[in-house]
């Protein structure tokens, strides 16, 4: 069985009921998130051996945390305890056209004042097959850039594939900030997600002709951005995820993965939207168990875009879908027929 390490924050998620305001009426839904935890939580759903690494206060909230990664099957051992709080998000769901809205609460968070001594990353990647981590860790501070870089070189000295997705994040630094930093950690990095924006904000690097908010997205373009990226930094993989925004319940969703020789396209799905937080995580998921498992090109963009579309028809950050229903749709059943 595969072993997969990812490094990240996990959140505590207040949002209020199906597409209610902030505060529009008194009661908001706590649930647990964040990128490389959702991606852990794919992991386990497929059967690999998912260990989430963090930092989490000792306190029930932090325990809250954890509990919520076990119950999935997620190894949570080499998650540090101490600091004193967690890291919150407040997400108002957009239906129609109304945007969805996040705002952040993780100042202070365990995580975000973690220091290089906190980690034994030979310890840690002992056994492990991969490493995933997203531009969102590195984000929280100086702090985590050096973590990260840590991780990395640590998971490099035990041959250790490693994946990032860019997830540029406006609201936690700038896009200097972030090209400094990624510039430097994207030495390390075997497999880059990105998608329409990500490329665009931190380096620089974009699809020509495409209005990614009026709904234009030109697939060619995104051949150059691919052969871009993975010159200047020698990715094997580039995967590019391609979504065009109708509303923020509609949207067309499809994705390229670039092997070095080869451009493929997934197949493209008309979502009709449930919860679209965690979308480009199950993504990342998806890709990396495909990969993991051998499967080609084609098939492994096709596996990561059909896992996404299903996570989109789910509440919570999670993707509580399992192989066998990624397969289904992959392999042309998206009817949505009732299975008795």
């Amino acid at each position: 069985m595969a072993k997969v390490v990812t490094f990240g924050e996990i959140m505590l998620r207040l949002a209020p009921n199906g597409y209610y305001r902030f505060f529009q009426d008194d009661q908001l839904q706590a649930t647990f998130g964040g990128g490389e935890a959702n991606v852990a939580v794919s992991l386990a759903n497929y059967g690999l051996d998912s260990v989430y690494v963090t930092k989490l206060p000792t306190h029930a909230i932090g325990q809250a945390a954890v509990n919520s990664l076990r119950y999935f099957g997620v190894d949570t051992s080499k998650i540090v305890r101490g600091g004193d709080r967690v890291g919150i998000y407040f997400l108002e769901k957009g239906a129609s056209q109304r945007g969805s809205v996040c705002i952040y609460d993780r100042a202070h968070s365990a995580i975000q004042e973690a220091s290089s001594s906190d980690f034994n990353w030979d310890e840690i990647f002992e056994g492990a097959d991969w490493f995933h981590f997203t531009g969102i860790t590195p984000a929280l501070g100086a702090n985590l850039v050096e973590i990260c870089k840590e991780a990395c070189i640590a998971a490099k000295a035990k041959g250790v594939k490693i994946s990032c997705d860019l997830n540029y994040r406006g609201k936690l630094w700038t896009r200097a900030e972030a090209r400094e930093a990624m510039t430097e950690l994207c030495k390390y990095i075997d497999v880059c997600i990105s998608n329409e924006e990500d490329a665009k904000d931190v380096f620089g690097i974009e699809a020509e002709n495409t209005d990614i908010y009026g709904g234009k997205l030109n697939k060619e373009g995104y051949k150059s951005v691919a052969k871009q990226l993975a010159d200047k930094f020698g990715f094997e993989k580039v995967a590019i995820t391609l979504r065009s925004s109708i509303s923020a319940n509609d949207n067309d969703w499809a994705a390229m993965l670039f092997d070095g020789e080869n451009y493929c396209f997934s197949k493209e799905y008309h979502l009709h939207i449930v919860d679209r937080v965690g979308g480009g995580d199950s993504f990342g998921g998806g890709l990396i168990y495909a990969l993991l498992n051998g499967k080609d090109t084609q098939s492994a963009i096709e596996f990561a875009v059909a896992a996404s579309a299903l996570k989109h028809s789910i509440e919570g950050d999670f993707n509580r879908i399992g192989v066998s229903e990624v397969e289904k749709l992959a392999g042309g059943d998206g009817s949505g027929r009732v299975q008795r």
